[in-house]
Order: C-alpha cells, then structure tokens, then sequence
C-alpha cells in the first residue's frame, strides 16, 4: 500500500465520527465546526435555502446550475452537464462520501462564493439539502 494512500484513509477516518457516511453525520460536523466559532449556532433549513437561492457576490447562484428545486436534476451552466438530485431523499449517493462532499464544496463555494465556504454556511445548506423529499 503506498504510503500517500495509508495516509489519506488515516484522515479520512478522523474527519467524520466512526461509521460515517450520511446526510446526518456531515450536518453534526459542521454544526461541530461552525459552535467552534459560535456556540449558539444550530443549522437552520431556512437561512440554507435562502443562501442556496442567493447571489453571493459572483456571477452564480447555487440554482444557476442545481435549479431552485434541489429535489430535481439539473445542469451546468457552462458545461452542460447533467447534475443529479442535491437532495438527498431523492438521491441516496448525495451526503454520504467524505472526499465528494469536500471536493464539491470547495470547487462550487470557489465558483459561486469567491471563497471556500464557511462550516455554518455548510451545515446550513446540508440542513436544508436534507429535509427536501421527506
């Protein structure tokens, strides 16, 4: 095994609580990170569809490419590319794989935002990701 791969699984295993791979345990580490910051702080589905649905400063919005519905596929904007549901209850793949969930939040908050996203910010769209469809 090389040892760049030993190391990524060692991270991996220390970044999300033992068994970890749902919706639910990414929204309790951001929560995690975000009372880092703030203790008072709880997710809220609310601010995360308002903020999913905001210009923030960029060209994009979240919906330019995963439409106002995350409960519905979409496309990209530039590419075309098809995009899957966001929501998890219609899409089972979505939330449940630490190296996607990083790699898509980084890459869009970079596009939309300008900026990586905050831990609130995440835990509050992976709030509201979560209770579409149920």
């Amino acid at each position: 095994m090389k040892i760049s791969t030993l190391i990524a699984g060692l991270l991996l295993a220390t970044s999300l609580p033992a068994g970890a791979a749902g919706p639910a345990d990414f929204l309790q580490r951001f929560e995690g990170e975000a009372r880092s910051a703030d203790p008072g702080f709880a997710a809220s589905p609310a601010r995360g569809r308002d903020w999913f649905a905001a210009p923030h400063g960029q060209d994009w919005r979240c919906t330019s490419c995963h439409t106002a519905d995350p409960g519905k596929s979409g496309r990209h904007k530039v590419t075309g590319k098809a995009i899957e549901p966001m929501a998890p209850a219609v899409n089972p793949e979505r939330l449940t794989s630490e190296r996607s969930v990083a790699k898509w939040f980084r890459r869009n908050c970079r596009d939309v935002v300008g900026r990586e996203c905050t831990a609130a910010e995440k835990a509050d769209v992976v709030a509201y990701l979560i209770q579409i469809g149920q």
